[in-house]
């Protein structure tokens, strides 16, 4: 058993003094004030975190691995010359190893951002299964908590890598759910890209497999208008939630994925189903899609989390930066100061996130993994720190920089130490992205 005993931690949604994390087996077992720990558990291995905030770790809701790659490529360009001349041109060239650096390069640098969860939307089928299996073979090397919403596609307007039959995108899923669901560290569900990309029969074995395998599955919706005008045209004028409604697919387990040209009707459906949106607003930012709703679908009982979308349309990985960016935005949108607090935007990072995946992550509660870390309140960017720290989680939200992300706990095991991965070798990953690179540009 291990003992936490950090400056500051936070609980119950405020940020307490003295308080200490008890963790055992990869499991928090209870937290509380320091002294009582102390005597409780007088055998536990003391970690000394002096001068830290303990935080849940962060969830990224929603990205996409192999883009990280790709950052710096096709930028400032409107969305379908992006998709174009960033993701068809070059995932066609994707090897297995190219894929499997592209997702330790992502993690890696999600680990050092203080993400602990992601959930990465993978739709590079190239290789079948072997592909998915590049990226749940990176989670591991890196120790990083994986949802892997593996994508159901058959619109032949894209890359052939990407399709698949029905029946072999049902089979291939189903497969590495048996395989991988369970472990604790991996979970596979199923993602029908979106009703542009995967047909409507796709997106019903999807959300069928999702019952047979009791996971949530993903979506995207709504991101870009000219979605929205495709799907009137082809599903005689109904809308992308009038069309999962339907179809018999809106409910408990959707996640939708943008959601930013919903019209209010269908944000109050989306509630009504319980669903959930998995909100990018860096990368709606970034590719000019527009700004989702927010407050209407908080309104409407829409459970939030934060995704930072893939690292060539953000460009950025963050899900601290994703909290600010989702508060000052809608702000900014709403000319209303209190439509999204600092309290909020923590919330939909980190509790909210686990919750929207089905998984005992972001919250520092018993019976929770052990996914937290350690932030540094000497950085200037977490200054000025008050006695009792009601400053500190503002200025989490608001201020702080990757600088400040001292030490990072998955699972209840240290893979970040003093901003430094320790699970892998950040020089020789350096390297492997540059030879990648020069595989993908043709040059190797």
């Amino acid at each position: 058993m291990e003992l936490y005993l950090p400056d500051f931690a936070y609980q119950n949604g405020a940020i307490e003094k003295g308080t200490a994390v008890a963790v055992e087996n990869g499991r928090i077992v209870e937290t509380g004030p320091a002294e009582a720990l102390r005597q409780t558990y007088p055998h536990a291995e003391k970690k000394d975190w002096a001068g830290l905030v303990l935080v849940p770790g962060t969830v990224n809701a929603h990205n996409h691995c192999f883009q990280s790659l790709l950052r710096g490529i096709a930028t400032d360009r409107p969305f379908l010359e992006w998709r174009d001349e960033a993701l068809y041109r070059y995932s066609q060239r994707f090897s297995p190893e190219d894929i499997y650096t592209g997702a330790l390069f992502a993690f890696g640098e999600m680990l050092k951002c203080g993400v602990t969860t992601v959930c990465d939307f993978f739709y590079l089928h190239n290789f079948g299964t072997e592909s998915d299996e590049q990226i749940l073979r990176a989670a591991h090397d890196l120790g990083i908590r994986l949802v892997l919403a593996r994508t159901m596609y058959d619109w032949t307007g894209a890359p052939a890598g990407y399709v698949e039959t029905i029946e072999d995108a049902v089979e291939n899923t189903r497969a590495l759910a048996k395989k991988y669901n369970g472990s604790g560290m991996a979970t596979v569900l199923p993602a029908p890209h979106s009703l542009h990309a995967a047909s409507l029969d796709m997106v019903r074995a999807g959300h069928a497999l999702a019952k047979e395998l009791d996971t949530c599955f993903h979506i995207h919706v709504a991101e870009e208008p000219f979605e929205v005008e495709q799907v009137k045209r082809e599903y005689g004028g109904l809308t992308p939630l009038e069309v999962l409604d339907k179809a018999g697919v809106l409910d408990a387990r959707t996640v939708i994925v943008h959601g930013v040209w919903l019209q209010k009707s269908e944000i109050e459906r989306l509630g009504a189903a319980g669903g959930k949106l998995a909100y990018c607003p860096s990368s709606n930012m970034f590719l000019a899609d527009g700004i989702t709703d927010i407050p209407a679908m908080r309104k409407a009982g829409v459970l939030i989390g934060l995704g930072s979308d893939g690292a060539c349309s953000n460009n950025r990985i963050s899900v601290f930066e994703e909290m600010r960016m989702a508060a000052l935005l809608q702000k900014a949108n709403t000319c209303d100061a209190l439509c999204l607090t600092y309290k909020d935007a923590f919330a939909m990072g980190t509790e909210n996130g686990g919750e929207l995946l089905g998984l005992p992550v972001g919250k520092l509660e018993a019976g929770y993994f052990a996914d937290f870390v350690g932030v540094r309140l000497s950085d200037l960017s977490m200054q000025p720190v008050s006695p009792s720290g009601e400053q500190i989680l503002p200025n989490l939200v608001y201020a702080m920089q990757p600088t400040a992300i001292a030490h990072v706990v998955v699972n209840g095991r240290q893979v970040v130490e003093n901003g430094a991965l320790l699970t892998v070798s950040e020089q020789k990953l350096v390297s492997e992205i540059a030879r990648t690179m020069a595989h993908l540009r043709g040059e190797a």
